[in-house]
């Protein structure tokens, strides 16, 4: 863009252009980013909607000539506010454009009152600095979205224009958008990165809900040592990338409304590095040099040679592969030689020195040196030599004599002896000396006994909150110092911090003192020493995994076992993957000991292998190992055949065949099915009907109800048929029965026990397999609706059934059914039954006054089971604890004062007396002096407190007091009795008492006549306690297998209706008359139970109301 013309006519020479801006020189020749015309003084900025905050300000345009100098006017440059407006649930982009800088900005979004702008998986700032909106919501509106770029070796902050976003409701209901690429855009990019290098792979995405991003190698295993993932999910990053690094990668985005991908082609090229330098070093006259430079790089670096900066050009030195040979040097080849190396990316240079010089051979390595090493370890003993030409030095053991032969001791290039795997043997002296001389010196080695963990620490399961100790037992060398123990959990190092109790490290043991969840993983230990170290780890993974021995379904699998680091391998885990199968997961195959280094690996056909293998030990898994090529078996026929081949025949008529499926190891080949045959058990000869099946179930239509076939499945492949399948019996479905039991009768046993017999079904009349029979019974109908309905179910193979737990004296209805698996059949014609008359339960409840020291009135109220009809109660009593002898409660007995009495209270039928009720009480005593009397004193009053007695009623005390001066006085003390405002609460409760039984008398009288027959038939019915025997296989209505077409017996059928009760009811008739007199005389002494608590029977008809004319009350006087 141009930011200001400055052109002008002039006359004469060309003009001279320049700027001031803000009344400072400002040369826009100078700034990279500016281009000036050169016709004139115009300059514009060169890249397209660039970056313009720093040449913002005010500019004046100087033109000047041989004539004079011309000045344009004030021209004005500032940044132009952004605004977006975007309609809710859209994506957006707001732009940073932060200035271009050879170092990368930091760059922050804020607002005005300099707080970061939140940043999530829906809000997102990219690597170019803009901010992402997967997309916007209304709280995103707001005017100070600000880009804040950062140079922080600079020291400077530049600030932006704020930008102001407007989010708009939506009209409608905000549609879900699937993901769609914001950066990169498209669905390739490429980068091409140098080795060591940082890189960053972005994924920025829209949609709504926002996407979830995941990301992947496709060409590999994408490792997570190598990379990791940043600003959720959105950045891949690689640190310090190498050549391995190189391939494809993929960013897949998802939402509920679909899914995009990304492929990301990385190619790592590298400038040249060395594999090989060339060594300085002094050579005799005469001598071959050969000088090895070797570099690599991507592209491969040419390397060139020089001698002190000039270009090798003597035909005596040849140059091949990077090795520069100088053959027959003489004195004058002494030079600094440079090894040079170049590609596109860079080049690197080295410098070597060859010194050409006869020097006497002598050895620089102190003589008599002491080396120690334990035993297992790699050591190396100095034998450093100087002269030219080079002195060549050997070794001689004190025990060995020549070490040449010795596989486990070499020679370096250097002189110095290398002795790996050292043995307790290998201590001793050993002599270097120069060949062809006498020169030599001695070196003393000791081999010390290698460290070893006797008992690595042992697998824990503790207790949340629970302390956890670890211990690490070892054994080292007593001629080294203490070792160090290093406790590390997952591979991190684990250290006792003075400020945290978290871990307690005591020598060989670590203490957790309270376990948490968090606390859950590996712990190992390593035994520290100077000169070996051990430790308890995972064994290292299985190497050189080999396959041999193929056949069509085996083959035999070989490995290298890893280092075990003093935990011996308990096995190997052998896994594999079907690389032919969309979901790759490896799958367990076998496990060998951990003795074993090959296995024999049984295999399924037509399925393609890979394996690989898991050494185990006591700290845990090794990581895996390096998987093999694919091994394929070839087809054949299925093995075997489904499992689980049944009938599931539901609907009548229809013949359902079902099997459990094959899992897909077991096809063998290609064009897998199932082969389903069927045949009816009788009357269809051999011939079998078939049908090919890719998956259970298969439905056989119009075979009739509950008819027998034979089934069975076979599987079937290309290849041919699995083995000849065994067949089952399977059924059709079943219908409901249509016929019920005949000649149900029942027998009473006692009471509460009768037995219920029918005849047996006839079987055809079930359709369907019986499965048993269902004894209903109910008691009563309470507002149209049976009552305690009751179900017992039997075997198929009975017909009679006892139905015990019954209630003594009621009236029952019954009636039997017969059911299969498809549901009940109809239900037989009710049969009524009575029990008879049993003993009562125990009074419901006895309440004990008592008006005087030795007067006790008893208020009861009935049995809530009266099982028949009540004859009266019996009332006995007990005095004292040690009295066990009962008296007769009629008897005119004086109470005693100082004893406590307990009641023994029962009803009793014509069938004798049931269970009592029994309660404690004491009569109530006069009054006598207190005890615990307190005194408190004031300066004009005396308080005196005391206890009354216990079982006391309310008394009055009197004071006595005497003054110093001989005179007595008396002062009296009331209860609360003869207070004058409890004495007219009294008489108001009295009043307002009286008032209510006047109404209640003059709405009684108004009510018209009362039959008491009618009364009492109403009540006849009443409810008795239903049946609920677990031991007879009881079963409630909301159990009940109810049918389309068969009404439920109690509720539509006459079982438990009025008119079926009526004739039980007129028989109890004469027992509910009672006496007028006995009615009055009881009624007036009781205190009448709450009518909704009590039960009512036909056993106790007008509970509530006269108790049939019985006392519920009696008082022992003296």
């Amino acid at each position: 863009m141009a930011f200001s013309p400055c052109q002008l006519a002039y006359y004469g020479k060309l003009g001279v252009f320049r700027w001031v801006k803000d009344g400072v020189e400002f040369d826009p020749s100078k700034d990279p980013e500016l281009s000036v015309s050169r016709d004139s003084g115009t300059f514009s900025l060169t890249a397209k909607d660039g970056p313009i905050h720093q040449y913002q300000g005010r500019y004046n345009c100087y033109a000047s000539n041989d004539l004079g100098t011309a000045v344009s006017n004030e021209a004005r440059i500032k940044e132009k506010k952004v605004s977006k407006k975007v309609e809710e649930g859209e994506s957006v982009v707001l732009p940073c454009n932060p200035p271009n800088s050879t170092v990368a900005p930091v760059i922050h979004w804020m607002d005005k009152k300099l707080r970061h702008i939140q940043q999530n998986d829906r809000v997102i700032q990219g690597r170019d600095g803009n901010l992402y909106f997967s997309h916007v919501t209304e709280a995103d509106s707001r005017d100070d979205y600000t880009c804040n770029t950062q140079f922080p070796s600079a020291r400077i902050i530049v600030l932006k224009e704020p930008i102001k976003l407007t989010v708009v409701p939506s009209n409608s209901v905000v549609r879900n958008r699937r993901p769609q690429m914001m950066r990169p855009t498209g669905s390739h990019s490429s980068y091409l990165v140098l080795s060591g290098q940082n890189l960053e792979l972005e994924c920025i995405v829209q949609g709504l809900p926002s996407p979830k991003i995941q990301w992947i190698r496709k060409d590999g295993v994408l490792s997570e040592s190598r990379t990791s993932k940043d600003s959720y999910d959105r950045v891949l990053r690689f640190k310090n990338i190498s050549e391995s690094d190189s391939g494809e990668y993929q960013c897949t985005a998802t939402n509920l409304q679909g899914m995009i991908t990304h492929t990301y082609s990385i190619t790592v090229e590298a400038a040249p590095y060395w594999i090989k330098k060339p060594k300085s070093q002094l050579y005799a006259p005469g001598d071959t040099v050969k000088l090895d430079c070797k570099a690599d790089g991507i592209p491969s670096p040419d390397v060139t040679w020089s001698i002190n900066g000039n270009l090798l050009t003597d035909p005596k030195r040849s140059l091949k592969h990077g090795v520069l040979t100088l053959k027959n040097v003489e004195l004058s080849d002494t030079a600094v030689y440079q090894c040079k190396a170049v590609n596109k990316h860079g080049s690197i240079l080295i410098n070597a020195y060859v010194y050409v010089i006869e020097l006497p051979p002598q050895i620089l390595t102190e003589d008599g040196l002491m080396y120690s090493v334990a035993e297992g370890q790699t050591t190396e003993m100095a034998c450093e030599t100087f002269g030219s030409p080079q002195p060549n030095v050997t070794w001689e053991g004190e025990t060995w004599g020549a070490l040449v032969a010795n596989p486990r001791m070499s020679q370096l290039p250097d002189g110095s002896l290398q002795i790996s795997n050292a043995s307790l043997n290998d201590s001793g002296q050993y002599t270097c000396t120069v060949s062809n001389s006498k020169i030599t010196i001695t070196a003393e080695l000791d081999v010390l006994n290698k460290t070893v963990i006797v008992k690595p620490p042992l697998a824990l399961r503790i207790q949340r909150g629970k302390p956890a100790t670890l211990t690490c037992e070892y054994q080292v060398d007593s001629r080294q110092y203490t070792p160090q123990v290093q406790w590390r959990k997952n591979g991190q190092k684990l250290t006792e911090s003075s400020d945290s109790d978290k871990y307690m490290i005591d020598e060989s043991t670590l203490i957790i003192p309270e376990v948490k969840e968090e606390d859950e993983g590996i712990y190992t230990c390593e035994v520290i020493t100077t000169l070996d170290m051990a430790e308890a780890n995972r064994p290292d993974s299985p190497t050189q995994i080999q396959m041999t021995e193929p056949k069509d379904r085996s083959v035999t699998l070989s490995w290298t076992p890893g280092d075990h680091h003093n935990s011996p391998v308990l096995e190997y885990l052998i896994e594999f993957e079907e690389t032919e199968y969309e979901r790759k997961e490896w799958e367990e195959l076998s496990r060998v000991p951990g003795t074993n280094q090959r296995a024999t690996l049984s295999l399924k056909p037509f399925l393609s292998y890979r394996f690989r293998v898991i050494a185990i030990n006591d700290i845990g898994k090794s990581d895996p190992s390096m998987y093999t090529d694919v091994f394929s078996t070839p087809a054949a026929p299925p093995d075997s055949n489904p499992e689980g081949v049944r009938s599931d025949s539901i609907d009548p008529g229809n013949l359902v065949i079902t099997w459990k499926e094959m899992d897909r190891h077991s096809f063998n080949g290609p064009g897998f099915r199932y082969k389903v045959m069927w045949r009816k058990v009788l009357g269809s000869g051999p011939s079998w009907h078939t049908k090919f099946m890719t998956s259970p179930p298969f439905t056989v239509t119009d075979v009739g109800n509950f008819s027998a076939f034979d089934i069975k499945v076979q599987a079937v492949n290309e290849m041919g048929e699995g083995p000849e399948p065994k067949s089952t019996i399977g059924y059709s479905g079943e219908d409901y029965p249509i016929e019920a039991p005949m000649d149900v009768g029942v027998a009473l046993i006692n009471s509460t026990t009768v037995v219920v017999k029918w005849a047996p079904i006839n079987r055809e009349t079930v359709r369907g397999r019986l499965q048993g029979y269902k004894v209903i019974y109910c008691t009563r109908v309470w507002e149209g609706k049976p009552s305690n309905i009751s179900f017992l179910i039997t075997d198929s193979n009975e017909e009679r059934k006892v139905l015990g737990d019954l209630q003594p004296y009621s009236h029952y209805g019954l009636s039997v059914s017969v059911f299969n698996n498809k549901g009940e059949g109809p239900q037989s014609d009710p049969l009524t039954f009575h029990t008879p008359e049993g003993v009562p339960g125990p009074p419901s409840s006895l309440l004990l006054d008592s008006p005087s020291e030795t007067e006790m009135t008893l208020h009861w109220t009935p049995p809530t089971q009266p099982n028949g009809v009540l004859k009266g109660y019996t009332l006995k009593y007990q005095q004292g604890a040690l009295t066990n002898s009962l008296i007769d409660s009629h008897q005119d007995l004086k109470l005693d004062p100082h004893s406590r009495y307990r009641f023994y209270l029962r009803g009793y039928t014509a069938k004798g007396e049931g269970l009592p009720i029994i309660r404690e009480g004491a009569t109530t005593l006069d009054g006598g002096p207190p005890s615990n009397i307190s005194l408190s004193t004031g300066e004009t009053s005396v308080n005196l407190t005391w206890v009354s007695k216990e079982r006391q009623r309310n008394v009055g005390f009197f004071i006595h007091y005497l003054k110093k001066d001989g005179t007595c006085h008396m002062d009296r003390t009331q209860g609360f009795v003869t207070e004058s405002w409890f004495i007219g609460l009294i008489s108001a409760l009295v009043l307002l008492l009286l008032v209510l039984l006047i109404l209640c008398f003059i709405k009684r009288s108004k009510g018209g006549k009362y039959s008491v027959k009618e009364k009492e038939e109403g009540q006849i019915d009443s409810e008795v306690r239903p049946m609920n025997n677990e031991a007879f296989g009881e079963y409630s209505d909301n159990e009940e297998k109810q049918t389309a077409s068969q009404p439920s017996l109690c509720e539509d059928s006459k079982l438990c209706t009025d008119d079926t009760l009526d004739d039980y009811a007129n028989s109890m008739q004469t027992e509910v008359i009672m006496d007028e007199s006995l009615a009055s005389q009881s009624s007036g002494v009781r205190d009448v139970p709450d009518p909704g608590t009590q039960e009512s029977s036909p056993l106790n008809p007008a509970t509530a109301i006269s108790h049939n004319g019985l006392p519920n009350s009696v008082a022992f006087l003296d």
